[in-house]
Protein backbone atom coordinates (compact mmCIF):
# COMPACT_ATOMS: atom_id res chain seq x y z
CA UNK A 1 0.00 0.00 0.00
CA UNK A 2 2.59 2.04 0.79
CA UNK A 3 4.90 1.41 -2.33
CA UNK A 4 1.84 2.22 -4.89
CA UNK A 5 0.79 5.53 -3.01
CA UNK A 6 4.94 6.58 -3.65
CA UNK A 7 5.33 5.68 -7.42
CA UNK A 8 2.59 8.09 -8.38
CA UNK A 9 3.89 10.77 -6.69
CA UNK A 10 7.27 9.93 -8.12
CA UNK A 11 6.04 9.43 -11.96
CA UNK A 12 4.39 12.98 -11.38
CA UNK A 13 7.54 14.76 -10.18
CA UNK A 14 9.58 12.93 -12.93
CA UNK A 15 6.89 14.36 -15.34
CA UNK A 16 7.23 17.82 -14.02
CA UNK A 17 11.09 18.00 -14.17
CA UNK A 18 11.21 16.75 -16.94
CA UNK A 19 9.01 19.72 -18.81
CA UNK A 20 9.43 22.29 -16.27
CA UNK A 21 13.35 21.74 -17.33
CA UNK A 22 12.44 22.42 -20.77
CA UNK A 23 12.75 26.33 -22.20
CA UNK A 24 10.79 27.79 -25.02
CA UNK A 25 12.73 28.48 -28.12
CA UNK A 26 9.79 30.67 -29.79
CA UNK A 27 10.85 33.79 -27.72
CA UNK A 28 8.28 36.60 -29.49
CA UNK A 29 8.28 40.35 -30.29
CA UNK A 30 5.78 42.47 -27.89
CA UNK A 31 5.87 45.34 -30.23
CA UNK A 32 8.03 47.40 -32.79
CA UNK A 33 8.37 51.12 -33.23
CA UNK A 34 7.50 52.50 -35.82
CA UNK A 35 5.60 49.71 -36.73
CA UNK A 36 5.41 47.85 -39.98
CA UNK A 37 4.54 49.40 -43.49
CA UNK A 38 3.94 52.90 -41.36
CA UNK A 39 4.58 55.96 -43.43
CA UNK A 40 5.13 59.43 -41.67
CA UNK A 41 7.82 58.27 -39.23
CA UNK A 42 9.57 61.55 -38.25
CA UNK A 43 13.34 61.74 -38.97
CA UNK A 44 14.77 62.03 -35.32
CA UNK A 45 12.83 59.11 -34.30
CA UNK A 46 14.76 56.19 -32.45
CA UNK A 47 13.55 52.65 -33.69
CA UNK A 48 12.36 50.12 -30.65
CA UNK A 49 12.33 46.65 -30.70
CA UNK A 50 10.03 45.00 -27.22
CA UNK A 51 10.76 41.33 -26.47
CA UNK A 52 8.29 39.03 -24.63
CA UNK A 53 10.62 38.49 -22.35
CA UNK A 54 13.71 39.86 -20.49
CA UNK A 55 16.80 39.36 -22.65
CA UNK A 56 20.66 39.05 -22.17
CA UNK A 57 22.10 42.71 -22.61
CA UNK A 58 25.50 41.46 -24.01
CA UNK A 59 23.42 40.28 -27.11
CA UNK A 60 21.57 43.45 -27.72
CA UNK A 61 24.19 45.28 -30.15
CA UNK A 62 24.13 46.84 -33.87
CA UNK A 63 25.33 43.08 -35.02
CA UNK A 64 22.10 42.06 -33.68
CA UNK A 65 20.27 45.39 -34.28
CA UNK A 66 19.99 46.42 -37.42
CA UNK A 67 18.89 49.52 -39.48
CA UNK A 68 19.22 49.09 -43.39
CA UNK A 69 18.70 51.54 -46.03
CA UNK A 70 18.27 49.81 -49.39
CA UNK A 71 21.84 47.55 -48.96
CA UNK A 72 23.19 50.60 -46.99
CA UNK A 73 23.80 49.90 -43.10
CA UNK A 74 22.29 53.00 -40.97
CA UNK A 75 25.47 53.96 -37.95
CA UNK A 76 23.87 53.94 -35.02
CA UNK A 77 23.75 53.19 -30.94
CA UNK A 78 22.01 50.36 -29.53
CA UNK A 79 20.81 50.04 -26.10
CA UNK A 80 18.37 47.87 -24.30
CA UNK A 81 16.08 48.68 -20.74
CA UNK A 82 13.59 46.39 -18.95
CA UNK A 83 12.33 44.44 -22.34
CA UNK A 84 12.96 47.21 -25.46
CA UNK A 85 15.90 47.52 -27.27
CA UNK A 86 16.30 50.83 -29.22
CA UNK A 87 18.01 51.36 -32.16
CA UNK A 88 19.93 55.83 -32.34
CA UNK A 89 20.45 56.78 -35.58
CA UNK A 90 24.15 58.53 -35.22
CA UNK A 91 22.23 60.85 -38.31
CA UNK A 92 18.94 62.01 -38.96
CA UNK A 93 16.99 59.85 -41.50
CA UNK A 94 16.63 60.92 -45.09
CA UNK A 95 12.97 62.40 -45.94
CA UNK A 96 10.71 60.27 -47.54
CA UNK A 97 12.93 57.04 -47.62
CA UNK A 98 11.89 53.49 -46.63
CA UNK A 99 14.20 51.57 -43.94
CA UNK A 100 14.49 48.41 -42.79
CA UNK A 101 15.20 47.47 -39.19
CA UNK A 102 16.23 43.86 -38.59
CA UNK A 103 16.13 42.13 -34.76
CA UNK A 104 18.35 38.86 -35.65
CA UNK A 105 18.10 35.35 -33.66
CA UNK A 106 21.66 36.68 -32.29
CA UNK A 107 19.73 38.14 -29.34
CA UNK A 108 19.00 36.13 -26.64
CA UNK A 109 17.53 35.54 -23.31
CA UNK A 110 19.81 34.78 -20.35
CA UNK A 111 19.05 30.95 -20.84
CA UNK A 112 20.14 30.81 -24.43
CA UNK A 113 17.07 31.57 -26.04
CA UNK A 114 16.57 33.59 -29.02
CA UNK A 115 13.70 34.20 -32.00
CA UNK A 116 12.66 31.31 -33.81
CA UNK A 117 13.81 33.64 -37.04
CA UNK A 118 15.06 36.72 -37.66
CA UNK A 119 12.59 39.70 -37.46
CA UNK A 120 12.17 42.17 -40.28
CA UNK A 121 10.19 45.06 -40.97
CA UNK A 122 10.39 48.39 -42.91
CA UNK A 123 8.57 51.94 -42.54
CA UNK A 124 8.74 55.05 -44.42
CA UNK A 125 9.99 58.85 -42.87
CA UNK A 126 8.60 62.03 -43.19
CA UNK A 127 8.98 64.93 -45.40
CA UNK A 128 9.14 65.64 -49.43
CA UNK A 129 11.89 64.79 -51.51
CA UNK A 130 11.12 68.22 -53.07
CA UNK A 131 11.48 71.42 -51.70
CA UNK A 132 8.81 72.33 -48.55
CA UNK A 133 6.70 75.63 -50.06
CA UNK A 134 7.35 78.69 -47.99
CA UNK A 135 4.60 80.22 -45.67
CA UNK A 136 2.79 82.74 -47.61
CA UNK A 137 2.69 86.02 -45.88
CA UNK A 138 0.72 88.20 -48.19
CA UNK A 139 0.81 92.13 -47.22
CA UNK A 140 2.17 91.01 -44.04
CA UNK A 141 5.19 90.98 -45.57
CA UNK A 142 5.24 94.40 -46.23
CA UNK A 143 6.34 95.00 -42.45
CA UNK A 144 9.18 94.64 -40.07
CA UNK A 145 7.36 94.61 -36.92
CA UNK A 146 2.96 94.40 -36.98
CA UNK A 147 1.23 93.57 -34.26
CA UNK A 148 -2.62 94.55 -33.01
CA UNK A 149 -2.46 95.83 -29.64
CA UNK A 150 0.40 97.51 -28.89
CA UNK A 151 4.34 98.33 -30.27
CA UNK A 152 6.60 99.60 -26.93
CA UNK A 153 10.09 100.79 -27.68
CA UNK A 154 12.37 101.50 -24.70
CA UNK A 155 15.00 104.35 -26.84
CA UNK A 156 16.94 103.99 -29.32
CA UNK A 157 16.21 101.33 -31.31
CA UNK A 158 17.51 101.16 -35.22
CA UNK A 159 14.74 99.36 -37.13
CA UNK A 160 15.11 99.05 -41.01
CA UNK A 161 11.44 98.96 -42.61
CA UNK A 162 7.50 99.60 -41.61
CA UNK A 163 5.58 99.24 -38.04
CA UNK A 164 1.89 98.72 -38.84
CA UNK A 165 -0.39 98.42 -35.56
CA UNK A 166 -4.10 97.31 -36.06
CA UNK A 167 -6.52 96.92 -34.63
CA UNK A 168 -4.89 99.26 -31.92
CA UNK A 169 -4.48 103.20 -32.27
CA UNK A 170 -1.31 105.45 -32.79
CA UNK A 171 -1.24 106.02 -29.47
CA UNK A 172 -0.48 102.60 -28.82
CA UNK A 173 2.34 103.35 -30.05
CA UNK A 174 5.28 104.58 -27.80
CA UNK A 175 9.01 105.10 -27.48
CA UNK A 176 9.58 106.66 -30.83
CA UNK A 177 9.25 110.46 -30.68
CA UNK A 178 6.53 109.81 -33.85
CA UNK A 179 6.83 112.70 -36.31
CA UNK A 180 3.27 112.84 -37.94
CA UNK A 181 2.59 112.58 -42.02
CA UNK A 182 -0.64 112.03 -44.23
CA UNK A 183 -1.36 108.19 -43.86
CA UNK A 184 1.67 107.19 -41.86
CA UNK A 185 4.24 108.50 -38.94
CA UNK A 186 8.20 108.68 -39.06
CA UNK A 187 10.46 108.45 -36.64
CA UNK A 188 14.91 108.96 -36.49
CA UNK A 189 14.68 105.43 -35.09
CA UNK A 190 13.39 103.39 -37.71
CA UNK A 191 14.08 103.61 -41.42
CA UNK A 192 11.06 103.16 -42.89
CA UNK A 193 7.45 104.18 -42.28
CA UNK A 194 5.20 103.87 -39.23
CA UNK A 195 1.46 102.69 -39.49
CA UNK A 196 -1.72 102.61 -37.46
CA UNK A 197 -5.14 101.86 -37.69
CA UNK A 198 -6.01 105.29 -37.08
CA UNK A 199 -4.55 107.40 -39.87
CA UNK A 200 -6.20 108.55 -43.40
CA UNK A 201 -7.34 106.30 -45.46
CA UNK A 202 -5.92 103.82 -47.00
CA UNK A 203 -3.84 102.88 -43.89
CA UNK A 204 -6.78 101.45 -42.07
CA UNK A 205 -7.42 98.90 -45.02
CA UNK A 206 -4.07 98.69 -45.53
CA UNK A 207 -3.96 97.23 -41.93
CA UNK A 208 -6.54 95.17 -41.79
CA UNK A 209 -5.79 92.83 -45.21
CA UNK A 210 -2.04 92.57 -43.35
CA UNK A 211 -2.72 91.31 -40.13
CA UNK A 212 -5.97 88.91 -41.66
CA UNK A 213 -2.82 87.61 -43.71
CA UNK A 214 -0.71 87.94 -40.76
CA UNK A 215 -3.55 85.25 -39.07
CA UNK A 216 -3.80 83.31 -42.48
CA UNK A 217 -0.18 82.88 -42.37
CA UNK A 218 -0.16 81.43 -38.94
CA UNK A 219 -2.41 79.50 -39.68
CA UNK A 220 -0.65 77.85 -42.52
CA UNK A 221 2.50 77.19 -40.63
CA UNK A 222 0.75 75.55 -37.84
CA UNK A 223 -1.21 73.36 -39.86
CA UNK A 224 1.39 72.08 -41.97
CA UNK A 225 1.04 67.99 -41.84
CA UNK A 226 4.04 65.33 -41.08
CA UNK A 227 6.95 67.02 -39.34
CA UNK A 228 10.31 65.86 -40.47
CA UNK A 229 11.44 66.19 -36.57
CA UNK A 230 9.23 65.85 -33.39
CA UNK A 231 10.12 66.84 -29.97
CA UNK A 232 13.98 67.20 -31.44
CA UNK A 233 15.72 67.68 -28.23
CA UNK A 234 12.71 67.19 -26.13
CA UNK A 235 12.38 71.35 -26.54
CA UNK A 236 15.89 72.10 -25.83
CA UNK A 237 17.88 72.91 -29.28
CA UNK A 238 21.07 74.88 -28.01
CA UNK A 239 23.81 73.67 -29.56
CA UNK A 240 21.75 72.09 -32.41
CA UNK A 241 22.65 72.47 -36.62
CA UNK A 242 19.05 72.62 -37.55
CA UNK A 243 18.56 71.27 -41.40
CA UNK A 244 16.09 71.99 -44.08
CA UNK A 245 12.78 70.50 -42.38
CA UNK A 246 9.13 70.75 -40.76
CA UNK A 247 10.20 70.96 -36.65
CA UNK A 248 6.91 70.15 -34.37
CA UNK A 249 6.96 70.40 -30.39
CA UNK A 250 4.21 70.08 -28.66
CA UNK A 251 5.78 72.52 -25.37
CA UNK A 252 7.94 74.63 -25.03
CA UNK A 253 11.11 75.87 -27.04
CA UNK A 254 14.27 77.10 -25.53
CA UNK A 255 17.65 77.96 -27.34
CA UNK A 256 20.86 78.07 -24.18
CA UNK A 257 23.42 77.90 -26.54
CA UNK A 258 24.35 78.98 -30.16
CA UNK A 259 22.48 77.38 -32.91
CA UNK A 260 23.04 77.42 -36.60
CA UNK A 261 20.55 76.79 -39.49
CA UNK A 262 22.13 75.18 -42.36
CA UNK A 263 20.97 74.88 -45.60
CA UNK A 264 20.97 76.22 -49.15
CA UNK A 265 19.19 79.67 -50.33
CA UNK A 266 16.41 77.76 -51.46
CA UNK A 267 15.43 75.34 -48.69
CA UNK A 268 12.71 76.19 -46.21
CA UNK A 269 12.00 76.11 -42.51
CA UNK A 270 9.35 75.51 -40.27
CA UNK A 271 9.14 75.71 -36.67
CA UNK A 272 5.72 74.37 -34.98
CA UNK A 273 5.99 75.43 -31.33
CA UNK A 274 3.14 74.64 -29.16
CA UNK A 275 4.40 76.01 -26.06
CA UNK A 276 6.45 79.49 -25.43
CA UNK A 277 9.74 80.45 -27.54
CA UNK A 278 12.81 81.43 -24.97
CA UNK A 279 15.98 82.53 -26.20
CA UNK A 280 18.51 82.83 -23.68
CA UNK A 281 21.17 86.10 -22.94
CA UNK A 282 24.19 86.41 -25.65
CA UNK A 283 23.22 83.62 -27.94
CA UNK A 284 23.20 83.39 -31.64
CA UNK A 285 21.40 81.95 -34.45
CA UNK A 286 23.81 81.61 -37.45
CA UNK A 287 22.77 80.93 -40.71
CA UNK A 288 25.49 78.48 -43.08
CA UNK A 289 25.77 77.19 -46.37
CA UNK A 290 23.02 80.02 -48.06
CA UNK A 291 20.11 79.76 -46.04
CA UNK A 292 18.38 82.78 -46.16
CA UNK A 293 15.81 84.72 -42.92
CA UNK A 294 13.07 84.77 -45.33
CA UNK A 295 12.68 81.08 -45.54
CA UNK A 296 13.19 80.40 -41.63
CA UNK A 297 9.23 80.62 -39.88
CA UNK A 298 8.74 80.41 -36.17
CA UNK A 299 4.89 79.92 -35.59
CA UNK A 300 4.78 80.07 -31.75
CA UNK A 301 1.51 79.75 -29.83
CA UNK A 302 2.81 80.85 -26.89
CA UNK A 303 5.09 83.97 -25.78
CA UNK A 304 8.23 84.38 -27.67
CA UNK A 305 11.52 86.33 -25.53
CA UNK A 306 14.86 87.05 -27.36
CA UNK A 307 17.61 87.27 -24.23
CA UNK A 308 19.73 90.70 -24.22
CA UNK A 309 22.30 91.19 -26.28
CA UNK A 310 20.94 87.99 -28.58
CA UNK A 311 20.58 87.27 -32.11
CA UNK A 312 17.91 85.97 -34.28
CA UNK A 313 17.33 84.71 -37.56
CA UNK A 314 13.53 84.11 -39.17
CA UNK A 315 10.40 85.19 -39.23
CA UNK A 316 8.35 85.06 -35.77
CA UNK A 317 4.59 84.32 -36.15
CA UNK A 318 3.26 84.65 -32.80
CA UNK A 319 -0.09 83.88 -31.43
CA UNK A 320 0.42 86.12 -28.62
CA UNK A 321 3.60 88.75 -27.72
CA UNK A 322 7.24 89.41 -28.89
CA UNK A 323 9.19 90.81 -26.52
CA UNK A 324 13.35 91.64 -27.38
CA UNK A 325 14.94 92.25 -24.07
CA UNK A 326 17.84 94.90 -24.05
CA UNK A 327 20.37 94.85 -27.06
CA UNK A 328 18.81 91.89 -28.57
CA UNK A 329 18.82 91.96 -32.37
CA UNK A 330 16.81 90.18 -34.97
CA UNK A 331 17.50 89.62 -39.01
CA UNK A 332 13.59 88.97 -39.74
CA UNK A 333 9.90 90.23 -39.00
CA UNK A 334 8.38 90.17 -36.28
CA UNK A 335 4.71 89.52 -36.80
CA UNK A 336 2.19 89.33 -33.26
CA UNK A 337 -1.27 88.76 -32.78
CA UNK A 338 -0.56 91.08 -29.27
CA UNK A 339 2.30 93.31 -28.80
CA UNK A 340 5.88 93.97 -29.86
CA UNK A 341 7.87 95.33 -27.40
CA UNK A 342 11.50 96.37 -27.71
CA UNK A 343 14.47 97.43 -25.91
CA UNK A 344 17.15 99.27 -27.60
CA UNK A 345 16.77 96.48 -30.65
CA UNK A 346 18.42 96.44 -33.49
CA UNK A 347 15.76 94.51 -36.46
CA UNK A 348 15.99 94.02 -40.12
CA UNK A 349 14.15 93.01 -42.33
CA UNK A 350 15.59 89.21 -44.07
CA UNK A 351 16.62 90.08 -47.82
Amino acid sequence: MKLTRVLPVVALLMIGLIFGCKKDTNILPTSTNPLNSVTGVPRNQAIEFTFSEEMDPSTINTSTFILKQGNTAVPGVVTYLGKTATFTPTNVLSAATVYTATMTTGAKTLEGNSLASNSVWSFTTAGSSSAMAVVNLGSSINYLILAKTAITNIATSALTGDLGLSPAATSYITGFALTSATGYATSTQVTGNIYASDMVSPTPTNLTTAVNNMITAYNDAAGRSLPDFVELGSGNIGGKTLTPGLYKWTNTVIIPSDVTISGSSTDVWIFQIAGNLTMSAAKNITLSGGALAKNIFWQVAGQVTLGTTSHFEGIILAMTGITLQTGASMNGRALAQTAGILDQNAVTRPL
